[in-house]
């Protein structure tokens, strides 16, 4: 009897604003993964939150021509099984539960709230499946850009001046949430805490701007903070879990130098819809003291959140040579033109084997507490 592929179930789509994002993520999975060795299962969820099975074609979700692709037809809805003892993807088409099959490891290939944010990762551990990537715990720190600089600065990196406006705050006096602002010295960033690829970020450059701005962010959270502007080079790096016992490993760091095409920052534009306004320079441009210094930094970063399998961890670096961590990301974009397949890729693990790895990761690593 021919032993059967393990099922990796891609898991994309969802109900943040990052939907379109989270589905061309799992465009390049889908056209990377070694069919030979896994057996996909391709997931979608709208942005109402319902699940569907779908194409394993990538074309059907890739970027193409600008246009930014959409989970909307729930025709072979599924979901996974509430029984932790059965790993299984049930259909619910016609109203009829049925099996269709065991699942051995879930790619949450999902960005922004409601995925990235330790939602999706607590469901899976109540299903008691394998997943890649972080657990709840870390997840939830590593969305959230207020509690990340708190947990950061007590673990001894250098953190950015910030103000955080919360909902309560604003409604309540939001003049006096203005007011503390005055502190920080412009240019500002004003960002949704709990958003990611730059949605909702304004770069504010006077004060009568300001206001205007956290209205943006709202709109995507209504937990706001407010960064003052640093002068330096943005500098990332990619982590990977170690196996076992073993330390996470760091690769080699990358610079995003932003082209002016209308762009004074690394916005989501930049990022996914104009493929001229960016530039990755990897390995960036260091000092070999200085690379080392921010590959040991990446490493701490990522343990001090007690990270799992992935994340790419942003920093500044000054004139002065002063590292300042700008957040950590622990679901970074995924295709192959992505800032972390890619410095992997230039520190000697490709694509593909990446994808390997980090399905192993999520496979020996037990569900609960660890």
């Amino acid at each position: 009897m021919t032993e059967r592929k393990p099922r990796v179930l891609l898991l994309f789509g969802g109900r943040s604003s990052e939907h379109s994002v989270s589905c061309v993520t799992a465009a390049g999975v889908m056209h990377a993964i070694d069919r030979d060795r896994f057996e996909v299962v391709p997931v979608g969820i709208t942005r109402q939150g319902e699940w569907t099975l779908l194409t394993e074609d990538p074309q059907d979700w890739a970027l193409n021509t600008g246009s930014l692709p959409e989970i909307s037809d729930v025709e072979n809805p599924v979901q996974l099984s509430t029984d932790p003892n059965k790993t299984s993807l049930m259909s619910l088409s016609k109203s009829i539960v049925s099996e269709l099959g065991e699942i051995d490891v879930v790619f949450p290939l999902l960005h922004g709230p409601f995925g990235e944010d330790g939602s999706i990762q607590g469901m899976l551990e109540m299903a008691g499946v394998s997943y890649v990537g972080s657990g709840i715990a870390a997840s939830a720190m590593g969305m959230d850009k207020h509690f990340m600089k708190v947990v950061f600065a007590n673990a001894g990196f250098t953190v950015g001046p910030y103000e955080v406006i919360t909902n309560k705050q604003w409604l309540r006096d939001s003049e006096a949430a203005l007011q503390r602002c005055d502190s920080l010295n412009y240019p500002l960033f004003v960002k949704p805490a709990r958003a990611g690829s730059s949605v909702g970020i304004t770069k504010v450059d006077v004060p009568s701007d300001l206001r205007a701005a956290i209205e943006v962010a709202r709109r995507e959270d209504p937990k706001v903070i407010v960064e003052q502007g640093i002068v330096g080079r943005e500098i990332e790096c990619g982590v990977l879990e170690g196996r076992g016992s073993s330390h996470s490993r760091a690769s080699l760091p990358g610079e995003i130098a932003v082209a002016a095409n209308g762009h004074t920052f690394y916005d989501f534009e930049a990022k996914y819809v104009d493929g001229a306004a960016a530039q990755l320079s990897c390995p960036a441009d260091l000092s070999d003291e200085a690379t080392a210094q921010i590959r040991e930094l990446a490493v701490k970063a990522f343990d001090a959140i007690d990270a799992e399998g992935l994340s790419r961890v942003d920093f500044f670096y000054t004139p002065e040579g002063e590292w300042i961590i700008n957040e950590i990301n622990t679901m970074p974009g995924f295709t192959p033109s992505s800032m972390y397949p890619q410095m992997w890729a230039k520190t000697g693990i490709e694509y593909r084997e990446l994808i390997d790895e980090l399905i192993a990761l999520a496979s020996e690593r037990k569900i609960g507490l660890r």
